[in-house]
């Protein structure tokens, strides 16, 4: 088969030799969560780990990039994301179509993600082609440019263009995550516009842009390559030295520095959109991912809309019967964050009514702090997901990265656990007090030429969306 010709000649091409690394095992914890593995770091700086698990004869293999979105600047936006497409029309000496074929060809898949922190590129495969899935990703890594040129990289900022209207543009209520990110940072803020990039950067980007951009930040030295599941660590050792040593390391990482955002005071604002209903939005800036308070903000939102006791759902959906739904997220990233509640009215019910319901609720936990109880199902819930988050391959290899591109340690996953374990009230109280006072963005979402239904109309400055797709003008009153 044409596989078998194209991987003799890669295995031809690259050094047969294992290099010498620095290996170091990882360390016993205390935890109730384990997960063994291996660290070490090939002389052109890619960091690998190694978790083998026999459970089942699958595995995962996940090359982690530590950028996105926040890697971008004013007016160069979507970069980050454009390249999660790219990256699957073919390299140096893998055909388009040819990622598919050896992996869901066999009963495996393949995907990938951005956000505004990473990207993430995998493979879960029968255990028996994971060498074929590191020979995929390296191609990828160290040979895509070779196949890269204007006409390819025309058609997927197209397919890009296209998401952004189906997803944003021409979704209902699409637009809101991005308009709430503009509102509550600066313009030059990394964070303020979204991973899909705004549609007139997208138009005038060109494929030496983007080339660039893949020459910084798609190197050896800023990826963590995490292979998790049924295989040999010596026969993964050595093929992750053929295939991946001759990959250039590249040039130092520009990291950004990003702090937290701040608001001194309320700012109301309307859009006018395309939908039948409208929605309140209220965001205060809050902390990244470095921070003990993101898992106490996880537990408050947990509080406030997570069952149908939760105090606002019960307050607002089942005693009032004023919405039809509410949710809270605490949305972490890992320089930033923000506290994110949502509201959707029922008929007869007004948006100020719903924000001032809702403030009374929120004020009311401040004084009081939660109970036993609601903290025992806070608490239950998220090591439920923290735990069945583990559960694959693939959300292991996942995991493993993320610690190592956050905190240069593999096994974090260990102190996060642990730090969600010890969450008191005393600490959901304080985070409630310290975050969701003053200064956050109320954000209403009201039908096209209705701005007299938005939460406190008379205070409200108006958004004005660009007609290119992007970018937008607020209001201030």
């Amino acid at each position: 088969m044409r596989y078998g010709r194209l991987l003799a000649a890669t295995l031809a091409s690259l050094a047969a030799s294992s290099p010498a690394v620095a290996q170091r095992p990882s360390t016993t914890s205390r935890s109730a969560i384990n997960i063994p593995f291996e660290k070490y770091t090939l002389p052109n700086g890619l960091t690998v780990v190694l978790a083998p698990d026999h459970t089942s004869p699958t595995a995962a293999v996940n090359v982690y990039y530590h950028v996105g979105s926040n890697n971008e600047v004013v007016g160069r936006t979507g970069f980050a994301h454009m390249f999660e497409h790219v990256m699957f029309t073919g390299s140096g000496h893998v055909p388009y179509g040819m990622h598919d074929r050896l992996t869901e060809g066999v009963g495996g898949g393949n995907n990938g993600f951005t956000t505004n922190d990473e990207t993430v590129y995998y493979e879960t495969i029968p255990s028996n082609y994971v060498e074929s899935a590191i020979w995929l990703e390296s191609d990828r890594m160290g040979y895509l440019l070779d196949q890269l040129d204007s006409a390819k990289f025309s058609a997927q900022r197209d397919i890009v263009q296209n998401e952004r209207r189906q997803r944003y543009d021409n979704q209902p209520y699409g637009r809101t995550p991005e308009i709430l990110t503009a509102a509550v940072y600066p313009e030059q803020n990394p964070y303020s516009w979204p991973t899909v990039g705004y549609m007139q950067d997208l138009k005038r980007a060109t494929v030496e842009d983007v080339k660039d951009f893949f020459r910084t930040y798609y190197a050896p030295g800023n990826a963590t390559l995490a292979i998790v599941g049924d295989f040999n660590p010596a026969d993964v050792k050595r093929w992750v030295a053929k295939y991946f040593t001759d990959v250039p390391k590249g040039k130092p990482i520009p990291r950004p520095s990003v702090r937290p955002a701040t608001i001194t005071k309320d700012r109301h604002l309307v859009f006018e959109d395309r939908v039948q209903v409208p929605r309140l939005y209220l965001a205060w800036p809050t902390v990244g991912i470095k921070t003990r308070d993101n898992n106490a903000l996880d537990a408050l939102a947990s509080i406030l809309t997570d069952s149908r006791t939760a105090r606002l759902t019960k307050a607002l959906v089942y005693d009032r019967q004023s919405a039809a739904s509410v949710s809270a997220g605490q949305q972490t990233r890992e320089d930033v964050g923000e506290f994110v509640i949502t509201i959707t009215p029922r008929p007869g019910h007004t948006l100020t009514e719903l924000e001032a319901a809702t403030d009374s609720v929120i004020e009311r936990l401040k004084h009081e702090g939660p109970t036993a109880d609601e903290m025992q199902r806070a608490l239950a819930g998220i090591e439920f997901g923290f735990v069945s988050g583990l559960e694959s391959n693939l959300n292991k290899a996942i995991t493993l990265s993320q610690g190592q591109a956050y905190y240069g340690d593999p096994g974090h996953y260990r102190i996060d656990y642990e730090r969600v374990k010890s969450i008191t009230a005393a600490d959901v109280k304080r985070v409630a007090n310290t975050y969701l006072g003053t200064g956050r963005v109320a954000l209403s979402v009201v039908p096209n030429g209705q701005t007299e239904l938005a939460s406190r109309p008379q205070q409200s400055g108006k958004v004005t969306a660009n007609a290119e797709g992007g970018h937008y003008t607020m209001e201030s009153k």
